[in-house]
């Protein structure tokens, strides 16, 4: 049986992302079957982007989030929920970084440096990091997250890849998206902390 110190899952990111992965079997052929996904899933980035936004404003608890000062954005500010739009400039601001997101777990190296990056995309969604009026409930981003993961199943499976490849890429998806999850709900653990 191997130990783990539970303690250092809590203070030290690669300790905490080396056991999940491990614990889950995330491995090198599952980063090879995200980097050999990247050919056809970027080209429709755009269309996931479009489809998370979509449903972010379908609803007043999620939508309202984008109404604060987005951290990193200078522009205009929205008047308030009513009349946000998704073509508005810091909404264009928040897709483009969405967007650079989903391409970063298809061509970035799963090294210290991307893992540093998912484990902010955790913080940024909390008064930790970022907007200190950004503090987006936990039951919002476990909604966004489940709703990531089925637009990225369907695509997937819309994009006729032979039946091994698809579920190799699938399920590589599916083992990055629970590593995301944790480092977002650490953080919620982090605020509640503090």
């Amino acid at each position: 049986m191997k130990h783990i110190d539970e303690t250092r899952l809590e203070t030290d990111l690669a300790y905490r992302v080396g056991y999940v992965t491990e614990f889950m079997g995330f491995g090198a052929d599952d980063i090879a079957a995200l980097h050999g996904s990247a050919a056809v899933l970027g080209p429709i980035v755009p269309q996931l982007v479009d489809a998370v936004y979509e449903k972010l404003f379908s609803y007043d608890a999620t939508k309202r989030h984008f109404v604060p000062r987005q951290s990193g954005y200078s522009g205009p500010l929205p008047e308030g929920v009513e009349t946000l739009t998704a073509d508005h400039e810091m909404i264009q601001f928040r897709k483009q970084h969405l967007g650079r997101y989903l391409a970063a777990l298809v061509t970035r190296p799963y090294d210290a440096k991307m893992l540093s990056y998912l484990d902010m995309v955790g913080r940024m969604h909390t008064p930790l990091a970022g907007s200190k009026d950004l503090d987006v409930p936990l039951v919002q981003m476990n909604a966004l997250m489940g709703f990531v993961a089925d637009a990225v199943i369907a695509t997937v499976c819309s994009l006729g890849l032979d039946r091994a490849t698809e579920v190799r890429t699938l399920r590589a998806f599916n083992k990055v998206l629970w590593v995301q999850n944790d480092l977002i709900t650490r953080h919620y653990a982090a605020a509640v902390a503090v």
